[in-house]
C-alpha cells in the first residue's frame, strides 16, 4: 500500500449563515446571489492569495492556502468586499459567511485533502459570527506581528472527534475591532480643515483579472482629480490615499490619520462590455454612511458613470455649488481605449524613474492619437516631459514640454498642472519672472493639486525664495501627510538652503530616492556639512551610479538657481565631503 502524501497548509472552511432561510425565501435569487459572490469577489481572491478550491457543497467551501498569512488576508478582505456588495440590499436578501482557518498538515487525495487540521478548520467555522472570521492557535501563532489585525482570544474549544481542546481567536476588521485594525504611521493625528474634507481610498479591483489594477486605480485617480477641482472641497491627494490600498482599514483611523471628516471607498469590476463601480461615502467619525450607489452599466457608458458618482459625492458634501463648480471644470472625455492608455500612463508616471517616465510619455501619446483635443492628456504628457529632462538634462525634452504644456492651456486645462509645467520650464531657463506669472495661475487653478503645487515649489526654491518653497512643502504635507517621496525630497532641498542640515537629513532619509543622480549629491552635500564624510562619499557613489562621470562641473552646468549662493552652498557641502573636480 502506498504511502499517502502529506504536506503542511493552511486550511479555510467557510458558508453562509441562515442559508436555509435564504433559499426558502427566494431559492433562485439567493442561487443567483452566490454563484455573483464566487464569480466576482470569492474566486478572484482565492487566485489573489494562491489559493486552491478543495471542496464545495452548496454554500459552503474548503479552500487551501500556502500560508497561515495568505489564509488570513483571503479571508479578511473576502468579508469586506462582500460587506460592500451587502450595502446595496435589504437587510433580509443579504449574504453574510462565516469563516473559520486552521493550519497543519493534511493527507491529499487527488483533488481533495483530509485530516485534522481540515476538521478542526470547518469546527472554527461554526464558532464564528456571520461575516466573521475564527482561527485556531497554530494560525495566531504564525500571523500575530506579521498582520495589522485585532486577535480577540475566545478561550479553549472542545470540538467533535478531535483529541484536546482548541484554542480560538475571532479576528477584529472593521467594526468588530475596539481600535481598528491599522494604526497608520502619521507624525500626528491632524485637525479637520476649515471646509468640507474627503479622503477617496483606491477603489478595490474586483475583476478576476489583476492586470486590471490599474484600472480600479485610475478609476480612484479621476475621482480625486475631478472633485480636487472644487474650491469648495479639501480633498486629500492621490499618494496619501494609495498608502491605505491592499490594508484593511477602519475609516475613523482614515479620517483621524489624514485628517478628512469624509471618506469614499468603492470597487470597480470590468468585465467584457460591462463595468461595475460601487461607491459608498462615509463620515469618518461615525462610520455612518450619508451615500452608496452601485452603478452596473455598459462600459460606453464609463465616463458618464464616473460623472455621476463624482456629482453625487460633491452633492452630498457641499451640494449643489460643488457640483455646478466640477461640472464647470469638467473636461471633455476620451474615447475608451485612449482612457485606458492614459490610464497606464498616469499608474507608470507615479513610480518616477527614468524608464517607467519614459513609458508614460509613450501611453499619453497613444491616448492622445485616441482624443488629441483632451487637455487633460496633454498636461499630463508635458508633465511627464519635463520630469524626464531633470533625468536627462534634455533641451529637447523640454521644448516638448513646452509644447504639450500650451496646448494643454490653449484647450483649456483646469488642474493648473500644464501652467505649473510652463513655470518651471522658465525658471530653467532663468525667466523668474515669467515663471512667477505662470505659477500664479497654477496656483489659482490647482490649490490643492499635488503635481502643480511640487512645481510651484522647487520653482519658488530656485528662485531663492525658501521660506515660500517651504510653506508649499509644508501645505503639500497636509494634502498628502503620508507620503514622502516628492513632498521630502523638495524639504530636503529647502531645509539644506535654509542651514537646517539635521531637517534636510531627516527629509532625505524619508524620501524614497533610488534612482536620481542630483537627489544623491545633494545628499552628500548635507552629510559633508554634518562632518559625515564617509556616508557623503557614499552618497556620491549612488550618485555616480546612476549617471556614470558626473562632476561637480556637471551639477553646476544644470543647476537652475537663480542665485549664485544657493549654488555655491551646494558645492560648499561637496567640498567638505571631500568630492571635488
Amino acid at each position: 500500500m502506498a504511502r499517502p502524501e502529506r504536506k503542511l497548509v493552511a486550511v479555510l472552511a467557510a458558508d453562509v449563515a441562515g442559508y436555509s432561510r435564504l433559499m426558502g425565501a427566494d431559492e433562485a435569487g439567493t442561487l443567483f446571489h452566490l454563484k455573483a459572490l464566487r464569480a466576482e469577489v470569492i474566486d478572484p481572491k482565492i487566485a489573489q492569495f494562491r489559493g486552491r478550491l478543495v471542496g464545495t457543497a452548496g454554500d459552503s467551501m474548503l479552500i487551501e492556502f500556502p500560508s497561515a498569512v495568505d489564509a488570513l488576508q483571503f479571508a479578511v478582505e473576502t468579508q469586506e468586499r462582500i460587506t460592500l456588495r451587502n450595502t446595496d440590499l435589504p437587510s433580509e436578501r443579504r449574504m453574510a459567511f462565516r469563516m473559520g482557518i486552521n493550519a497543519g498538515e493534511v493527507i491529499l487525495d487527488e483533488t481533495t485533502i483530509y485530516g485534522d487540521c481540515v476538521n478542526v478548520a470547518a469546527r472554527l467555522e461554526k464558532v464564528s459570527e456571520p461575516g466573521g472570521v475564527v482561527i485556531g492557535r497554530s494560525v495566531y501563532d504564525q500571523v500575530s506581528g506579521k498582520l495589522p489585525y485585532e486577535f480577540i482570544d475566545l478561550g479553549d474549544h472542545t470540538m467533535k472527534n478531535i483529541a484536546g481542546a482548541v484554542r480560538a481567536y475571532r479576528v477584529g476588521t472593521g467594526e468588530q475591532a475596539q481600535e481598528g485594525p491599522v494604526a497608520i504611521a502619521s507624525a500626528n493625528d491632524l485637525p479637520l480643515p476649515f471646509k468640507p474634507s474627503v479622503a477617496v481610498l483606491p477603489f478595490a479591483n474586483m475583476s478576476a483579472d489583476p492586470e486590471q489594477e490599474y484600472f480600479s486605480d485610475g478609476i480612484t485617480e479621476d475621482l480625486i482629480t475631478e472633485l480636487s477641482r472644487s474650491q469648495s472641497l479639501f480633498v486629500i491627494a492621490r499618494n496619501s490615499s494609495f498608502v491605505f490600498k491592499g490594508r484593511s482599514v477602519n475609516t475613523t483611523e482614515v479620517g483621524r490619520k489624514l485628517g478628512v471628516r469624509y471618506v469614499v471607498e468603492g470597487s470597480v469590476r470590468k468585465a467584457g462590455a460591462r463595468v461595475r463601480i460601487t461607491a459608498q461615502l462615509i463620515e469618518a467619525s461615525s462610520g455612518n454612511h450619508v451615500w452608496a450607489e452601485r452603478y452596473d452599466r455598459s462600459i460606453d457608458d464609463l465616463f458618464a458613470v464616473q460623472d455621476e458618482v463624482t456629482e453625487r459625492i460633491a452633492w452630498a458634501l457641499v451640494g449643489k455649488v460643488g457640483t455646478a463648480e466640477i461640472a464647470r471644470a469638467r473636461q471633455t472625455k476620451t474615447s475608451l481605449g485612449a482612457y485606458d492608455a492614459f490610464l497606464r500612463g498616469m499608474e507608470a508616471a507615479h513610480r518616477f524613474t527614468e524608464d517607467d517616465t519614459i513609458a508614460a510619455i509613450e501611453f499619453f501619446k497613444l491616448a492622445l492619437r485616441g482624443q488629441p483635443d483632451s487637455a487633460r492628456g496633454h498636461a499630463c504628457l508635458a508633465d511627464a516631459y519635463a520630469t524626464l529632462s531633470a533625468f536627462r538634462a534634455d533641451g529637447g525634452l523640454k521644448a516638448l514640454a513646452m509644447q504639450s504644456a500650451l496646448r494643454a492651456i490653449e484647450l483649456g486645462d483646469a488642474s493648473g498642472l500644464a501652467e505649473a509645467v510652463v513655470a518651471a520650464l522658465y525658471a530653467w531657463k532663468g525667466d523668474f519672472e515669467a515663471a512667477e506669472t505662470h505659477g500664479q495661475r497654477a496656483l489659482v487653478l490647482g490649490p490643492t493639486n499635488a503635481l502643480a503645487l511640487n512645481w510651484v515649489g522647487y520653482i519658488s526654491l530656485w528662485d531663492g525664495q525658501l521660506a515660500r518653497a517651504r510653506e508649499i512643502g509644508e501645505r503639500l504635507q497636509r494634502l498628502n501627510p503620508l507620503e514622502d517621496r516628492d513632498i521630502h525630497e523638495l524639504l530636503a532641498f529647502t531645509h539644506y538652503l535654509l542651514g537646517d542640515y539635521e531637517a534636510s537629513l531627516r527629509s532625505f532619509r524619508r524620501w524614497d530616492n533610488n534612482n536620481y543622480d542630483r537627489g544623491f549629491a545633494n545628499l552628500a552635500a548635507c552629510l559633508g556639512q554634518l562632518g559625515r564624510a564617509e556616508e557623503a562619499r557614499s552618497a556620491w557613489g549612488r550618485c555616480l551610479q546612476c549617471k556614470p562621470g558626473f562632476t561637480l562641473s556637471d551639477y553646476k552646468r544644470d543647476s537652475p538657481y537663480r542665485r549664485q549662493e544657493d549654488l555655491e552652498h551646494w558645492l560648499e557641502g561637496l567640498r567638505k565631503a571631500g568630492i571635488a573636480d
